[in-house]
């Protein structure tokens, strides 16, 4: 504690819970009147000491700077760009990939995917490390980034140039089997898969190109319908590997069992 310094008071007024107090030169302060002894009134003298707490100050000036440090070591971190890549590709699609986001202790407000020289019209979820750019030109190439959009600021990816396949290149033929009147059929199905370098999945994800069966209906099928992926017959893939080109889809879609089974007579 530093050297104390005491002063003495005239009480002018009480009123509202504060007491104007009078100094021997005539300064006037505004005191709380509940910190004054009982008894105070109008005409008394009360006397204040001060004395300044150094010791106070430097801990609470340690714990102040203590709080900063823990406040810049958290918040310190900005999100890191994100680095993107192509996972696949069709003769009609784009798929592009990234790395889970690296926010640190920002928010994510949104991820704007972009294909030279304008914004797409996609919605990513919270939380994807994919998208898919669809509708696109055979055998052409296009310039691809992501941007995203954080409570600390946008941060623009790489930029990539990708090109779709052209109608001899099969291996972006991404397959999933329904089901089949008889299942065996589908052996000689995965081994035209692996002639023509294609690829096919046990389970229907929302990158499959195409889901075969001869039975339309059931789980996968269901779900193809809802995603919008294109249902054929087994033809689709014999046609592709005998023609060794992509065939349009719409010529082998299958329809109900009933008309399946008209069409095999």
């Amino acid at each position: 504690m530093e050297e104390c310094v005491g002063v003495q008071f005239t009480v002018g007024k009480v009123d509202a819970g504060m007491a104007i107090l009078l100094s021997p030169d005539h300064h006037l302060i505004e005191f709380p009147a509940t910190i004054l002894p009982d008894g105070v009134t109008t005409g008394s003298i009360v006397s204040i000491t001060i004395e300044r707490n150094v010791e106070e100050e430097r801990r609470q000036r340690d714990e102040f700077a203590v709080l900063q440090e823990e406040i810049y070591n958290t918040y310190r971190h900005l999100p890191e760009p994100p680095v993107i890549s192509l996972k696949s590709a069709t003769q009609t699609s784009l798929t592009i990939q990234w790395e889970p986001l690296k926010l640190h202790q920002a928010d994510l407000r949104g991820i704007e995917v972009y294909r030279h020289p304008q914004k797409l019209n996609l919605t990513i979820p919270t939380g994807a490390t994919t998208a898919k750019l669809s509708g696109l030109e055979v055998a052409h190439e296009y310039e691809v980034w992501i941007i995203v959009r954080t409570s600390a600021g946008n941060f623009t990816s790489n930029r990539i140039t990708a090109k779709t396949h052209a109608l001899d290149n099969l291996t972006g033929i991404n397959l999933c089997f329904g089901q089949f009147t008889h299942d065996q059929d589908v052996d000689a199905l995965t081994e035209i898969v692996r002639q023509i370098k294609a690829s096919y999945t046990d389970e229907l994800t929302m990158e499959n190109t195409h889901l075969v069966c001869t039975v339309p209906r059931g789980p996968k099928y269901e779900k193809a319908m809802e995603w919008n992926i294109p249902v054929v017959s087994p033809e689709f893939l014999k046609a592709c590997q005998a023609q060794g080109k992509i065939q349009p889809a719409h010529s082998f879609y299958v329809s109900n069992p009933a008309a399946k089974g008209s069409q095999e007579k």
